[in-house]
């Protein structure tokens, strides 16, 4: 359980880090062993973390329409360490310019 969490601490930390601090308020995930070390992302990244509750996949909306956007662009299961940065920025650019409600079109 530790390994997965520390992993995921790791990479959420080194990524969240290219963002201006005053974009990110909060963290809000699922409750999958990964998060199981959420105090150090509060700390490191200076967030509250928040957990959705079991089943409750509208508490993580836009997270549910990324990943679906996502799986229109790559198929579950999917290796993304086999994929170039290209491919990945790419498909990046092409989802975050879809005009979205919650970003006022």
């Amino acid at each position: 359980m530790g390994r997965k969490a520390n992993t995921f601490n790791q990479a959420t930390i080194k990524n969240f880090k290219y963002f201006p601090n005053e974009l990110i308020k909060t963290f809000t995930s699922d409750n999958g062993k990964k998060f199981f070390k959420f105090k150090e992302l509060e700390r490191e990244l200076g967030v509250s973390c928040y957990f959705a509750n079991t089943c409750h996949s509208w508490e993580r909306g836009t997270n549910e329409n990324t990943n679906g956007l996502l799986r229109r662009y790559f198929s579950k299961g999917t290796d993304f360490s086999k994929l170039t940065k290209e491919e990945v920025n790419k498909t990046a650019w092409s989802i975050n310019n879809i005009p979205r409600k919650c970003l006022e079109f």
